[in-house]
């Protein structure tokens, strides 16, 4: 088409939406406010999912693990990290050094099970050797102490546990616990330790078996000498940690037995569980640009039913019907940009004020304080939020024209003339 007749086209698409200006700004305020709906929707389910990902892995996970290649299959007292204090030295100074991340925690990590008595009941349990002097660094674990304290000695034979465990074994701080199990060189391991802190972490499997003891004494009951099971590290910014992976992996190449591990390897019920829930919200978005796309697709159709006598006389003239075909598609995409640009705009206004003020629910701060968590939500603006949900309503309205289009290239001028 020639570009006379291009600019020619646009104007009368121009001029024909403004020839109904109400029943055009209705349509083009659907779109904006669909596009303004879905950019804060969807960078609030953003913001969830950063909130879901930092609290569980603050809880105890990390963001990253060192750890033996068959530990994460099997994980067993003899697949261990040699030397382990020494390699998390050496880390921590190599990736400190290279000012490429924000603060970074890292601290060893030992595990075992064991049985643990008290003098009336006996349980099964984990144990955790830790470093308590790094470990509020990485875990919400040492926050959520609800009685006593947080273990502070390297060597000292203490311990705290979950408050389920504690009522099971009907212990309080200041008790005394048995603990019996098997040494790293299979050997039994048996000894004693003091309860000084009950955590309450609100999920009850993990106050029922999880307990936490200094790394020194852990390694000296257990017969680890210097090694541990993990080396875990974590960054001040969730987004560092696919870069934090590769450049750890790649100080720890030498050692073939190891592997650094992230979040998603550790824990990949997680990324599924968000995956699952982006799919049944995609759903729900779907089906608001469906509506706006029959929204178009009504004025739109309207549109040319009414100036059907119209479009007869123009064919007559020698108009083509693509050209006036042409015509619908340029006025819907006149629209769609319109409510493209507008929706996106009062969308970012929107979603920024709630992303520096939050969005708080009716009881979200006491529940938050009890998991130790943010109480309010914070809305994430992405690329992703900002065009996904609009783009789809774009392609939706511009699919709706498609038909009206197509009536238009099987009119014939006489009909269409004798039509009232």
């Amino acid at each position: 088409m020639p570009l006379a007749n291009t600019r020619l086209t646009m104007n009368l698409a121009w001029r024909n939406l403004w020839r109904h200006s109400r029943r055009t700004w209705l349509t083009v305020g659907a779109m904006v406010f669909c596009n303004a709906l879905l950019v804060f929707t969807v960078s609030t389910q953003q913001g969830s999912y950063q909130s879901m990902i930092e609290n569980s892995l603050n809880l105890f996970i990390g963001q990253l693990q060192v750890q033996h290649t068959e530990y994460l299959a099997e994980p067993k007292l003899r697949y261990s990290i040699p030397q382990a204090t020494a390699l998390a030295q050496q880390l921590r100074e190599s990736l400190n050094a290279s000012n490429t991340f924000a603060e970074l925690t890292i601290a060893t990590r030992a595990s075992a099970f064991a049985l643990a008595s008290s003098d009336n009941r006996s349980f099964g349990l984990q144990i955790s050797g830790v470093e308590p002097s790094r470990e509020p660094g990485l875990s919400s674990l040492p926050g959520q102490i609800a009685e006593g304290r947080y273990l502070v000695d390297f060597d000292a034979s203490e311990i705290v546990i979950g408050k389920v465990l504690a009522r099971n074994l009907q212990v309080g701080v200041g008790d005394e616990i048995t603990l019996l199990g098997s040494g790293r060189d299979s050997s039994f391991a048996a000894g004693f330790a003091t309860v000084v802190g009950i955590f309450d972490s609100g999920v009850n499997d993990i106050d029922r078996a999880m307990t936490q003891m200094p790394l020194g004494y852990f390694q000296s009951l257990f017969a680890m000498q210097d090694q541990a099971h993990s080396i875990v590290i974590s960054s001040a910014k969730l987004t560092e940690a696919a870069a934090l992976q590769q450049q750890t992996q790649a100080l720890i190449s030498h050692h073939r037995d190891l592997a650094a591990r992230d979040w998603d390897a550790l824990l990949p019920g997680l990324n599924q569980a968000i995956m699952s829930d982006m799919l049944s919200a995609g759903f729900i978005y779907l089906v608001l640009a469906v509506l706006v796309a029959f929204s178009v697709l009504n004025t739109q159709l309207m549109s040319v039913l009414e100036r059907t006598r119209e479009f007869g006389i123009l064919t007559a003239l020698g108009v083509r019907p693509g050209q006036l075909g042409t015509l619908v598609i340029l006025e819907t995409l006149i629209m769609a940009i319109i409510g493209l640009v507008l929706g996106i705009a009062f969308g970012f206004v929107l979603t920024s004020w709630f992303s520096y003020s939050g969005i708080a629910f009716e009881g979200m701060e006491e529940m938050a304080s009890k998991f130790n968590m943010a109480s309010r939500l914070y809305p994430k603006i992405t690329l992703l939020s900002l065009t996904f949900g609009p783009i789809v309503v774009f392609i939706g309205c511009m699919l709706a024209a498609i038909y009206p289009a197509l009536r238009l290239l099987s009119i014939e001028p006489v009909e269409a003339m004798r039509a009232a």
